[in-house]
């Protein structure tokens, strides 16, 4: 996959301010392509991981907090926009992006106006 243009979207970004934490957070972003195609993860700051750990222990999930799961899930150290666009581009060009995001549906022409004009490739009606 050679893709420098995408559309991030992350979930986090749109909750009220002080709602989240990026030390101690998790978040789903949504990666879309010029030829539509939409991947998604779920984005886990390591502290996050501890915290869900420890309340699992006291709400008795997850077997007592004995074990953690969550699909196409990558952990980092901080929850940012910064850093969630360079670990895109770092998966894009020296890991196998879609074996860590998953592939939605693709965009349809309806949701265009959610993105910049000229984002998606124009196909030629030859």
């Amino acid at each position: 996959m050679n893709q420098s243009k995408r559309h991030v979207w992350i979930e986090a970004e749109k909750w009220p301010e002080g709602t989240w934490d990026c030390k101690d957070g998790n978040t789903d972003v949504i990666v879309v392509f010029p030829d539509r195609t939409k991947w998604i993860a779920s984005i886990f700051t390591y502290k996050n991981i501890e915290t869900l750990r420890q309340k699992n222990i006291q709400t008795g999930e997850c077997m007592n907090g004995s074990y953690f799961w969550s699909s196409e899930m990558v952990i980092i150290d901080v929850i940012s926009r910064q850093n969630i666009e360079q670990l895109i581009d770092y998966l894009i060009k020296h890991v196998n992006f879609q074996s860590i995001f998953k592939q939605y549906s693709d965009v349809d022409m309806e949701e265009d106006d959610n993105y910049p004009d000229g984002f998606f490739i124009i196909e030629s009606l030859s």
